[in-house]
């Protein structure tokens, strides 16, 4: 029998849902990975110790012309520039996959799933409760039917329902405090080897391939959002507030256009610099040409 080569996996390869030796259920062993990330994953073991941050200004020209398209035909709940930023993060990690995977327990694995997932404020005001919603993505996802999945998601979450995550942490929270502290430290050997029940976590970003927050919609720039030791997530996007910009040519001059300021933090044992600059321009042509986003996710486009 050949010998299975484990190094990434497509989100719709066969071998991905196969499990083996050193396994986790929500992820694959990754065996033959260069030595460099291997040691970088034993020697400095915490998520928080290997954040890289990128930052990018996307040019909003075409996409507020292809929002402005999409709602007219689309009432009830309009698309969004969240909408479209969140379409084209899980297409870029279907195209990119070594960005859906992570580290846990000094190990490197690639996610059997590929999510995104971001906290709901169920009003614009000071005293409102948040809510933490996750969508699942399939690789022949388009623009409209993740912009169905987020509808079916946000509405509930809004309504005060379908958070389980937090219906989760209000039940712990009437634990005696020494009980607490038993149960966290229960939950935090469980999550190095990927036991923590479902129930749990179904909902929590932390686990999540793509963890997403709108500060633009609270009137917030955009910048440096740290990840997690918690959970598995190896990527954040942070998504600033409109604003029209000097936008300049080739040949030096500029026109004033409508811009959005996008923060990435991610976890750099995933994978190296060139990798990580691929899928940043990736993910700057799929939002400057958001056309590219009716076609399925895991059709390849040239960048």
């Amino acid at each position: 029998m050949a010998k299975v080569v484990r190094k990434s996996f497509a989100l719709d390869d066969p071998e991905l849902q196969k499990k083996h030796p050193g396994d986790r259920p929500d992820g694959v062993f990754l065996k033959d990975v260069d030595a460099m990330h291997i040691f970088m994953g034993l020697i400095q073991g915490k998520r928080t110790e290997n954040e890289a941050f990128i930052s990018e200004r996307i040019d909003l020209t075409n996409m507020n012309r292809y929002i402005e398209e999409k709602n007219l035909s689309e009432d009830e709940f309009k698309y969004t520039l969240f909408h479209i930023i969140v379409t084209a993060g899980l297409k870029t990690f279907v195209l990119r996959p070594k960005l859906n995977r992570f580290f846990a327990n000094k190990k490197l694995y690639q996610r059997r799933e590929l999510t995104a997932a971001f906290v709901v404020k169920k009003r614009f005001h000071d005293e409102s409760e948040e809510g933490l919603a996750v969508i699942k993505a399939d690789v022949d996802d388009t623009s409209e039917t993740i912009h169905e999945k987020l509808r079916c998601h946000i509405y509930p979450v809004k309504k005060g329902h379908g958070d389980k995550t937090s219906d989760a942490m209000n039940i712990l929270n009437t634990l005696p405090p020494f009980i607490l502290k038993i149960v966290a430290a229960v939950l935090r050997f469980l999550a190095e080897r990927g036991r923590v029940p479902k129930s749990l976590i179904a909902s929590d970003p932390s686990w999540s391939s793509i963890f997403l927050t709108n500060l633009g919609s609270i009137k917030l720039k955009a910048g440096y959002h740290h990840l997690a030791n918690w959970g598995t997530n190896s990527a954040f996007i942070v998504v600033g507030e409109k604003k029209m910009r000097p936008v300049f040519n080739d040949d030096g001059s500029f026109e004033m256009r409508d811009t959005l300021d996008i923060g990435f933090t991610l976890d750099e044992r995933i994978a190296d610099g060139y990798y990580f600059s691929k899928s940043v321009r990736l993910l700057k042509t799929l939002l400057e040409n958001p056309w590219l986003l009716d076609r399925p996710l895991k059709e390849e486009i040239e960048y």
